[in-house]
């Protein structure tokens, strides 16, 4: 055999031989892909989708939602709403519905109640027939029945979270509903106004932050570093007196008045509200800063309590910031902020006097 025909030989076997390599490879690519798991958010083949809730969990849920049962408070009827899937929702407890919810969204007094945490009605949300359910990561036992009937349930915070777990809820419920860019716009106003927040705390010396004592339904119960409470305050820039409480929510008077707040802030989110004549008045309180200079306010409730975790809780630490910073943000107008939020997200027009009544909360309990 000559040179050159030993040349073409060797060619051709090399062309032979990267042909094969090319072909083996290209099969494994596509075995590969065939065989890669349905990740978070992604579609399979049988119509539906994997998602992780708020307690780790891997759920299987339709690859389209239309029909959601709430069994939990929370803000998660709120979360639901905001991200624009309030048509979706056909049952909810009716005690997590709050005046101001009831009056943007009338058909919420109409909707069914199938109970709420592990008093649930199982038998009830089967005949609403909805594609999954949302329920609360703290009622295991009722979301177990719910599960034992075929029902897809994604957990949420109710409450549980800080400000990081909170923005990772509205991703993964707008995930859920097919609405990511809803979810978007809505952690984008968080990044906003929180950022405006701590770009002008962080100038306040902190010998000069403001000690803020949270009340909440009694006069010793409170929010120890490990509660949302802690979150509130902070992100507002005050300093909470009862942080060392850690996951403990309950003090004594003495505690209290050796704490010398310098503000007092009520809360009726667990269920009862002392007014503030009550705490100016008591005299076991007189000593205490924030009753000697009347630094004592009810925090507003708006759809859902400000001072507590849900969608439009950055209003709520707008307003505790101005109210312990009057002369940092003075130029911010909450009236504003407040009926921009509710026309951008909750697409309602909310008048004056509604604003109002956020700020008397007196009527609410």
């Amino acid at each position: 055999m000559g040179t050159e025909q030993k040349r073409n030989g060797l060619n051709n076997t090399t062309r032979i031989l990267l042909a094969g390599i090319i072909l083996i490879g290209a099969a494994i690519a596509i075995v590969a892909v065939v065989a890669m798991p349905t990740t978070a958010g992604q579609t399979s083949t049988d119509g539906t989708r994997i998602i992780t809730d708020m307690a780790g969990n891997t759920v299987t849920i339709p690859a389209n939602i239309s029909r959601i049962a709430i069994t939990c408070c929370g803000g998660a009827t709120h979360e639901v709403m905001v991200l624009g899937g309030s048509g979706m929702i056909v049952a909810q407890p009716a005690k997590c519905v709050m005046p101001q919810l009831r009056v943007m969204q009338p058909r919420f007094g109409n909707v069914t109640d199938a109970g709420s945490f592990d008093e649930v009605n199982v038998e009830e949300i089967l005949t609403l027939r909805p594609d999954l359910v949302i329920a609360s990561v703290t009622s295991e036992k009722g979301n177990a029945k719910i599960r034992e009937s075929g029902i897809p349930v994604v957990t949420v915070m109710t409450g549980r979270g800080n400000m990081s777990l909170m923005k990772r809820e509205f991703a993964m419920i707008g995930e859920v509903l097919g609405k990511k860019s809803d979810a978007d716009a809505l952690l984008a106003y968080w990044d906003e106004k929180l950022s405006l927040v701590q770009q002008r705390v962080s100038q306040i010396p902190p010998n000069e932050k403001k000690r803020v004592y949270y009340m909440l339904g009694k006069t010793t119960h409170t929010n120890g570093g490990a509660w949302w409470g802690q979150e509130y305050i902070t992100a507002a820039g005050g300093i909470n007196v009862a942080e060392d409480l850690g996951t403990n929510r309950d003090t004594s008077l003495e505690q209290v008045v050796k704490w010398d707040p310098e503000v007092i802030i009520i809360s009726s989110n667990e269920g009862t509200f002392i007014p503030v004549g009550d705490v100016r008045n008591n005299a076991q309180l007189g000593s205490i800063a924030a009753v000697k200079n009347h630094q004592i306010y009810p925090c507003p409730i708006g759809s859902f309590w400000w001072d507590r975790p849900s969608p439009e809780a950055p209003l709520g630490i707008l307003w505790l910031a101005k109210t312990l910073y009057p002369e940092q943000f003075s130029d911010i107008n909450l009236r504003a902020e407040t009926q921009e939020f509710y026309q951008t997200f909750y697409h309602y027009a909310l008048t004056d006097t509604e604003y109002e009544a956020f700020l008397n909360t007196t009527s609410h309990g």
